[in-house]
């Protein structure tokens, strides 16, 4: 099934770097590149590195008195303005922050570009996924907004139809701020309900307006949520609207802050069904978008246990190399790991939960469950706008 990937990497994208103690540790980007080369997927797929994303790409996205606002931030980080969201706890501000945040951007927009274009089927871009940036602000760790700004360069491009599905814990408020009340993109997130955890949006309610209105789709979905009711919530919402969409490229975003072991919020994911996600992202792609799948990372702050483990599969999957969740992790990857941390790096590439077991929607709806009336909020909120039956 799967077709030509490519893998954007360029090792200055670790100078991501908020600070001592702040919870984007860049090492999880170099623990998964690592974990990718040690498995051998990088001779599976073209490891490209883009040139960073330049102003007038940015604008695509972000107004122009915010990018000169970081870049003034980047050159002197005590002068930053926090009017702009920088300086702050969440993002503050660094030198050369400008550089490696257009850098970061310019990976996801150079993957959206090659997939295009058709020089390869999927590219992977797990240093993006910053889907929190605001047209005018930098929010929740993230400066530059590398997956709206992907879209947009795909919308410049001819595209008319972007599907854009976001699996991170938090809601993908940036993308569907940036795209509101267009008809051309879908965004669809899956994350913790907006009642107990950061952006504090993502209500099934939010829909979109004018001529975007039903293109914004939203499942908030319980704190404590697990496995079976990810994925029914995933399969119970994800598929029939791609469907019904017909993208011409699907773009994802998988943050792996659901996993049990986040310390930043409160699902109860495995990565066996984090993997399944992907896995079915991959199929949709191929059967609703064409093949044309451009796949990023996002949140995840569990940077040695599951950070790279899950993003090292998502790499298999594009490169058409699936890595088995039994298969050991190569000692030499664990070895790297306590040198670099002083923590025992994972024995497997699984939790011991594969295969995932979750039932259809198709199976019935139990009104008493939470997570049904999660779906079923969703559901009805969007699916008639749509055209389609709740």
């Amino acid at each position: 099934m799967s077709g030509r990937a490519q893998l954007m990497w360029d090792e200055a994208v670790t100078g991501y770097d908020f600070g001592p103690g702040h919870p984007m540790d860049p090492v999880r980007l170099s623990l998964t590149r690592s974990l990718v080369s040690a498995f051998g997927l990088d001779r599976a797929v073209d490891v490209v590195a883009a040139k960073p994303a330049g102003e007038s790409t940015l604008r695509l996205v972000h107004r122009e008195d915010y990018i000169e606002a970081v870049k003034a931030a980047s050159a002197d980080p005590a002068a930053a303005d926090q009017s702009y969201g920088l300086g702050t706890e969440d993002d503050p501000a660094f030198a050369g922050m400008h550089e490696v945040s257009a850098l970061i951007a310019g990976q996801s927009v150079g993957a959206a570009e090659a997939v295009w274009r058709g020089d390869v089927d999927h590219a992977v871009n797990f240093a993006g996924g910053l889907h929190h940036a605001m047209p005018g602000a930098a929010s929740g760790f993230c400066i530059y907004n590398d997956a709206s700004l992907a879209i947009a360069r795909l919308l410049e491009l001819g595209a008319e139809r972007v599907a854009y599905v976001d699996v991170d814990v938090h809601h993908g408020d940036g993308v569907q701020a940036a795209f509101w009340e267009d008809p051309r993109v879908l965004t669809i997130s899956l994350h913790e309900h907006p009642r107990t955890l950061f952006p504090q949006t993502g209500w099934p309610e939010e829909v979109g307006a004018g001529a975007g209105e039903g293109a914004a789709v939203n499942v908030a979905l319980p704190a404590g949520t697990g496995d079976a009711g990810w994925l029914r919530a995933f399969h119970a919402v994800v598929p029939e609207l791609v469907a019904d969409f017909r993208p011409q490229v699907l773009v994802t975003q998988h943050g792996a802050d659901t996993h049990f072991e986040d310390p930043l919020a409160h699902l109860a994911v495995s990565l066996d069904a984090q993997r399944a996600v992907q896995v079915a992202c991959h199929e949709l792609a191929h059967e609703y978008a064409g093949g044309k799948w451009v796949a990023l990372g996002g949140g995840g702050y569990e940077v040695v246990d599951v950070v790279p483990r899950s993003w090292t599969h998502l790499v298999g999957i594009a490169a058409g190399r699936e890595v088995a969740p039994e298969a050991l992790v190569p000692e030499g990857w664990r070895q790297e790991v306590f040198a670099r941390t002083r923590q025992l790096g994972p024995g497997r590439m699984t939790d011991g939960r594969w295969p995932v077991g979750w039932a259809g929607w198709e199976a019935g709806y139990d009104p008493a469950d939470r997570l049904d009336q999660a779906v079923l909020a969703t559901r009805r909120a969007v699916f008639p706008l749509r055209g389609l039956l709740a």
